[in-house]
């Protein structure tokens, strides 16, 4: 997993089972020796060319809880039983896909965790994802030296609006690239991140998207040229990024449920949809 060499998928949402993930409806049977697994997943990240997948099922029918119950399982996208349909993007990239389960074995060694506690390790790899591994920093710190490359040759010195935005995009690269460091540092302490993630998500997801819109305002009506076109500006890439980025305040939890996290265990406000 980590040289690259194997790609891996997460197999999480289900069609009624997105931000509530609690609900999922896929399970896991116990059998001799591992685990039969049958459902369906769908927007499940890089399932279009990757080569295992991880995954939430519902182990425990009976449990008094939907969180409960759950067990967290790995399996090959190859498997007898199991099927990978494509699931289309805008710019015709491969991505996600949807996954079918039939009646798929896999042995007791590819369960992660306790059988039943599989909300638990999600917790853990969602905390993981919004507070430190989804989003490098050098994904934000080297889109803010372009920014600020494309201002001193494209912009008006005049325009003092749009230079503030600017700074603001390499401040909030710098400021999530100090974070970052602090987290790891917490985490080799034997810390963990917990809720506080969540703020760091809705930080990150936003600034992706505050950078690449400024750069397309600097751009002006070159920003809309396609990136590979003949007459488009030499610091191009813009537009694709733009398009990525407006789906940070969705993937890895919305940016809504991120809010209800922060209000609810970080500043320990009440919980008000009842």
């Amino acid at each position: 997993m980590a040289s690259g060499d194997v790609i891996w998928a997460q197999a999480w949402s289900e069609p009624e089972a997105g931000s509530d993930l609690a609900r999922l409806r896929s399970t896991a049977e116990h059998t001799e020796g591992g685990w039969r697994l049958s459902g369906q997943k769908t927007w499940s990240s890089r399932a279009a060319f990757a080569d295992r997948a991880f995954g939430l099922f519902r182990s425990d029918p009976a449990a008094d809880k939907p969180h409960r119950g759950l067990t967290y399982v790995m399996f090959p996208l190859d498997a007898p039983g199991v099927t990978v349909r494509p699931i289309g993007r805008l710019d015709g990239k491969p991505a996600f896909a949807e996954l079918f389960l039939d009646d798929v074995f896999v042995p007791d060694e590819d369960v992660i965790g306790e059988p039943g506690e599989g909300w638990r390790v999600a917790m853990s790899t969602a905390g993981s994802e919004r507070g430190l591994t989804l989003r490098s920093p050098g994904r934000f710190t080297a889109a803010a030296e372009r920014l600020a490359r494309l201002w001193r040759d494209e912009a008006d010195p005049a325009d003092t609006a749009l230079r503030d935005r600017v700074a603001d995009a390499v401040i909030g690269a710098r400021a999530y690239e100090l974070f970052a460091y602090a987290s790891v540092s917490r985490i080799a302490a034997g810390e963990s991140i917990g809720a506080e993630s969540s703020l760091n998500k809705v930080f990150w997801s936003e600034l992706d998207i505050a950078l690449h819109e400024t750069a397309l305002d600097l751009l002006g009506p070159y920003g809309e040229l396609a990136d590979d076109a003949a007459d488009a500006p030499a610091h191009g890439g813009w537009a694709e990024g733009y398009t990525f980025s407006l789906a940070g305040p969705i993937y890895a939890g919305t940016n809504e449920i991120q809010r209800d996290i922060i209000a609810e265990r970080l500043l320990g406000l009440p919980k008000g949809r009842r």
